[in-house]
């Protein structure tokens, strides 16, 4: 079992998110609204690339905080129960150019104030469990903390996309002290079986091969292999109730 604290991946299926985004784009504004900016309105005069250096600053201390209270739970769920409910942790911030084309499609000035309030994915951690069941047991872990707040839950899992894809989707915001204070920082949690995972990772190299075009046909076999994927952790979830697990 594998865990790293941070380590850079490829945007967490942009096939999903970015289909996501031009549905919920004003559900997320009127979220946004309501929600206080973790960075300070001030800094909005600030150039912009002093604006990203200090934004990541933000995002990784929140992805840092995040990811070690993951790790605490799978220790102690490990000491409890013999194993880990938590195979693999990655984790990853938007790059600059990917953050300014979305502000672009939500119609966004590039502000930090108006980026904060709006844009929720900036930073990301991806967690792999070896079992369905613990995909909403360490969700149900986490969310129970009282600094870790829930913005957003998609459940692919129970509702998967048409596509097959199959993940928990969480958006949720922690508490991280500064030495100015106290900063609520949003983070975006994608939870999934080592199954699904796999699924999702190698359907997102073949879709995204530039200089070929997926079918239909092709779109139906991704289909089906998702689906035969599912059975699978259907299958070993039941197994895993069986040896008691």
């Amino acid at each position: 079992m594998g865990i790293e604290g941070k380590e850079n991946y490829s945007e967490m299926d942009e096939n999903v998110t970015n289909t996501e985004e031009t549905v919920h784009e004003k559900e997320n504004e009127q979220t946004g609204k309501a929600a206080g900016s973790c960075l300070p309105l001030a800094a909005d005069q600030l150039d912009l690339a002093k604006q990203y250096k200090q934004m990541m600053l933000i995002y990784e201390a929140g992805i840092r905080q995040l990811t070690t209270k993951l790790q605490i739970l799978n220790r102690e769920f490990e000491q409890s129960n013999d194993r880990n409910p938590i195979e693999n942790i990655k984790s990853r911030i938007k790059s600059a150019e990917s953050i300014a084309k979305k502000m672009e499609r939500k119609g966004l000035p590039m502000t930090l104030s108006c980026l904060t309030n709006n844009i929720f994915d900036i930073a990301g951690i991806r967690v792999i469990c070896p079992f369905i069941t613990d995909v909403y047991e360490v969700a149900r872990m986490l969310l129970s903390q009282t600094d870790v707040e829930l913005v957003q839950v998609k459940d692919y899992i129970r509702e998967p996309k048409e596509n097959g894809y199959r993940s928990l989707h969480l958006i949720v915001k922690i508490n991280v002290f500064f030495s100015d204070g106290m900063r609520q920082v949003p983070v975006e949690v994608q939870m999934r079986t080592i199954a699904m995972n796999f699924w999702a990772s190698t359907e997102h190299q073949l879709r995204y091969k530039k200089d070929k075009a997926i079918t239909p046909e092709m779109h139906a076999r991704l289909k089906k292999c998702a689906d035969i994927m599912a059975d699978a952790d259907y299958q070993m979830q039941k197994l895993a109730e069986e040896i008691h697990f």
